[in-house]
């Protein structure tokens, strides 16, 4: 994927070319009727099967530090929606004081903040997110509606409020616990990238697609690919 990167960057140096239809993309309602059925059943499964490694991994992160498990945050959604996600927690619970403290040391461009040795994630936070078992519990989000199986990641708020009018058409679908960028390239391209990536998913999608990126999110996590 290192030459598709490349190329990609040259891509976004040039021009940001991908122009959604909105309209267009609300009148694909097989594929959204689709999506929702399978994201409602695999998302109920998944919290069903995965109930023992869940409480494994919940007493891991009590054990850690002695704080909270899980870590809720708000995000933004579908046209600007915002809800509360869930993550098992991966960092310090003054995690979000520090971060004021760390920007200038942020290793990607754009609104998101990235360290790869950020000091604010603890031991065990750094192994759940090399294999992302940390986005586990956003299952119960897909089961809400808030988000589906794939998808572009749902933002912070502080992050949308530096989008470019281009940048807000990622927000034009429902977010995704994974998604093309996650499952390509992650960490190893900045912002404008992982627009381009989450364009391109949302232009190309379909519910194929949406089986070869969680096949490939499967590679990723048994191989990771950036993931910090």
């Amino acid at each position: 994927m290192r030459g598709g990167s490349r190329d990609l960057k040259e891509k976004v140096t040039e021009v940001k070319s991908i122009i959604l239809n909105k309209d267009e993309l609300e009148r694909q309602y097989a594929y959204i009727y689709l999506k929702r059925f399978f994201d409602v059943i695999l998302s109920l499964i998944g919290l069903l099967v995965l109930a023992v490694p869940f409480l494994i991994i919940a007493a891991f992160v009590k054990f850690c530090d002695g704080g909270p498990v899980l870590y809720t945050q708000e995000r933004v959604g579908k046209d600007g929606r915002r809800f509360k996600i869930y993550k098992f927690r991966s960092m310090y619970v003054d995690a979000d004081k520090l971060l004021e403290k760390l920007k200038e040391k942020n290793e990607v461009t754009g609104p998101m903040f990235k360290m790869k040795n950020d000091p604010r994630i603890t031991s065990v936070g750094r192994f759940l997110r090399k294999i992302s078992l940390d986005e586990l519990p956003q299952l119960w989000n897909v089961l809400r509606g808030d988000m589906s199986l794939v998808g572009p990641r749902p933002p912070l708020p502080r992050e949308v409020a530096n989008y470019s009018k281009y940048d807000l058409q990622r927000l034009w679908v429902i977010p995704g616990i994974t998604g093309l960028w996650q499952a390509t390239e992650r960490n190893n391209v900045g912002f404008e990238e992982m627009v381009e990536l989450d364009l391109e998913y949302i232009k190309k999608r379909s519910l194929l697609f949406d089986v070869k990126i969680i096949l490939l999110t499967i590679v990723a996590i048994i191989h990771p690919n950036g993931a910090y």
